[in-house]
């Protein structure tokens, strides 16, 4: 395993070096993300979730990516295993779902699929590919696309969430306090399940947990039955339970 300091280097030479490690090949079962070339733009792939309880059709998504508007437009590790973990778990009528930094949308799109009320966020220059994202999955009636900037006042339009779905958001220093924040201002009891999903990759992350602690506290999900195959590649998958 890479020195820690070796990774944050290579990290800053090449930003979606892990994207295109985590990438699977064709022989490998343990699959979590698919493959995808290096240089990603204006494509379309086509991913599939377990039916909830592996029993059924499996959840099929069609994925526009484009990493032009920045690396939020592709497919990330954790995104994948978030999306795959509320598939098995299954219906989401009649819930209000938020995802934070949705990037193409994948996790909110998942939910919309299991019946849920969903509003899926990012920052302005991702919107476009979330709007795409959503009208080729059919889920313009179902799920809504807003702008949010972490740190900032929270739109007021914004429905209380049931269920908030946050993957690969810790991996931006500078934005750290900020997401935080948004977390906070948005979960003010444990009415509001919390579901974060993310891929260690540098020591910085640890500030980000060191600045979370002070809002919230965690637990490792335990009920996914394909959580010892993303644990080897340093993906968490938490619940986040308000202080």
């Amino acid at each position: 395993m890479l020195d820690l300091a070796l990774e944050e280097h290579l990290d800053e030479l090449d930003p979606l070096r892990h994207f295109r490690d985590d990438a699977s090949d064709e022989d490998n079962p343990n699959t979590i993300v698919p493959v995808q070339p290096p240089s990603i733009r204006n494509q379309t792939i086509e991913l599939a979730f377990p039916a909830p309880g592996d029993r059924g059709a499996p959840i099929a998504i069609r994925l526009a990516v484009d990493a032009s508007p920045g690396c939020g437009g592709i497919a990330w590790p954790a995104g994948e295993v978030l999306a795959s973990y509320i598939s098995r778990r299954g219906s989401l009528d009649g819930k209000n779902v938020l995802e934070l930094g949705s990037g193409t949308g994948l996790v909110g799109l998942v939910a919309g699929k299991l019946g849920a009320r969903v509003c899926i966020t990012d920052q302005a220059p991702l919107l476009g590919i979330m709007k795409q994202n959503v009208s080729l999955n059919g889920l313009d009636s179902c799920v809504s696309v807003m702008e949010l900037n972490w740190g900032e006042p929270l739109p007021g339009n914004l429905p209380k969430p049931d269920v908030i779905l946050a993957a690969d958001c810790v991996y931006f220093e500078p934005a750290f306090p900020l997401l935080v924040k948004t977390l906070a201002d948005l979960v003010k009891d444990n009415s509001t399940e919390v579901l974060f999903c993310y891929k260690k990759r540098r020591k910085a992350d640890k500030r980000f947990f060191n600045l979370l602690k002070k809002e919230f506290t965690w637990q490792e999900v335990s009920d996914d039955p394909q959580r010892e195959v993303y644990s080897k590649e340093a993906i968490s998958l938490l619940r986040l339970f308000r202080r």
